[in-house]
């Protein structure tokens, strides 16, 4: 037992000593783990050019209590075994202070085990299957919605408007793919929507026809799809292809509110609906700007993955301005009492369904009309009224 005492006496001196010099540095190092390579790259570029975007403006502002704010950049090529060695590293080797970033479920969750196992704060920004933050982990934090909360706002649409009758749900074999599916069933057993089919699928596949021509033979009202680009922009595809015409298609955010998913599905995106969790004209302050800046600055369009790095990372320097040192004790208090006002939302963590250390907030749906991807519901926030009902043949002309 004394041996026991001796060393945890160590370890905390150890701690405090780390955290001492590290407040004493010039810099204030933060580690970022994103997929920076691997078919999840788009959003990994379109989340670290805003992290980017944001330390660039809060160091051009003083830094943090006059210190610079130093983000290291590790790549976790869309792997949980990668994004665990990275986490791993950015902590013992280059001692950072917390950890932020977060992108995959699969890979969010690996750094988070990491984090708490190393009692080191980590604050995500997009991985959002509702496990990372029902595990009761103390350094967790999470600033997006889970994925749970995601048809929100599709939820009133479908009682509103579309009014369905049945649905055909469609979803990548993942954590997020899995994890977002049971929400939109439990919606649809809510509102007594008959479920014709629920499918799980393996992501990356280049022929989804065999599967869609079960969908086309169920010939459900509604078809919700949970995908990634290029899985989204193939099932768009080749849909039109087979003239499977629901009365809408919905995807559950993730690839069918990327530019790239209308790049790549060209017309077959036309007036598909998307669950989303911001666009830039709701009423946040700064939304707007920050959209125009990112456009002027790197020639590209943003959207609700960029929104959530650029606001994470405010909230990274928010609470190390309230720190007394940078011991990951006093990190994690100052993540706890956090209350900001950011581009994406108010940031505040709090307790619910089951869920500990998570933000909350609204949940909205797109469409893709004309080329562009609109904010159509609900209404009181609606950019561009919704185009329903769909004429698919004229549509895909």
């Amino acid at each position: 037992m004394k041996r026991l005492a001796v060393a945890i006496l160590a370890l905390t001196l150890g701690l405090a000593l780390m955290a001492s010099a590290a407040w004493s540095e010039e810099t204030l190092k933060v580690g970022i783990i994103l997929p920076v390579t691997g078919e999840k790259a788009k959003f990994g570029e379109i989340e670290k050019k805003s992290f980017e975007m944001a330390m660039e403006e809060i160091n051009g502002q003083g830094g943090v209590n006059g210190k610079k704010l130093d983000f290291i950049f590790e790549d976790d090529t869309g792997r949980p075994d990668v994004a665990r060695s990275a986490a791993e590293k950015l902590i013992t080797k280059d001692k950072v202070l917390m950890l932020g970033g977060g992108y995959g479920s699969s890979e969010t969750f690996a750094i988070a085990g990491v984090a708490q196992q190393n009692r080191i704060p980590f604050l995500v920004n997009t991985g959002s299957d509702d496990k990372i933050t029902t595990q009761k982990w103390d350094y967790i934090f999470r600033l997006n919605p889970p994925v749970s909360d995601y048809p929100k706002g599709l939820e009133s649409f479908l009682s509103e408007v579309v009014k369905p009758k049945t649905a055909a749900i469609l979803f990548e074999n993942t954590n997020f793919g899995t994890s977002g599916s049971k929400e939109i069933k439990e919606i649809c057993e809510r509102q007594g929507i008959q479920i014709l089919l629920t499918e799980g699928y393996q992501s990356g596949g280049v022929d989804f026809k065999p599967l869609l021509v079960k969908v086309k033979q169920a010939n459900p009202d509604l078809i919700y799809m949970i995908s990634y680009i290029m899985d989204a922009s193939l099932l768009m595809s080749q849909s039109m292809e087979l003239r499977i015409m629901p009365k809408l298609f919905v995807g559950g955010a993730a690839g069918f509110t990327m530019p790239e998913f209308q790049k790549n599905a060209g017309k077959a995106s036309e007036m598909v609906y998307s669950a989303t969790l911001w666009y830039q004209t709701l009423p946040y302050p700064g939304a707007r700007e920050y959209y125009d800046k990112f456009l002027k600055k790197y020639s590209m369009e943003t959207e609700y993955h960029g929104a959530e790095a650029y606001a994470a990372a405010y909230v990274i320097a928010d609470a190390l301005k309230r720190t007394k040192s940078t011991a990951p004790e006093e990190v994690r208090q100052a993540l706890l009492a956090t209350d900001l006002m950011t581009v994406f939302g108010p940031i505040k963590f709090i307790a619910y369904n089951k869920m500990t250390n998570q933000n909350k907030l609204p949940t909205y749906l797109v469409q893709w009309i004309n080329g562009k991807l609109e904010l159509v519901w609900p209404k009181d926030v609606a950019k561009t009224p919704y185009v329903f009902p769909i004429d698919w043949e004229k549509v895909w002309k």
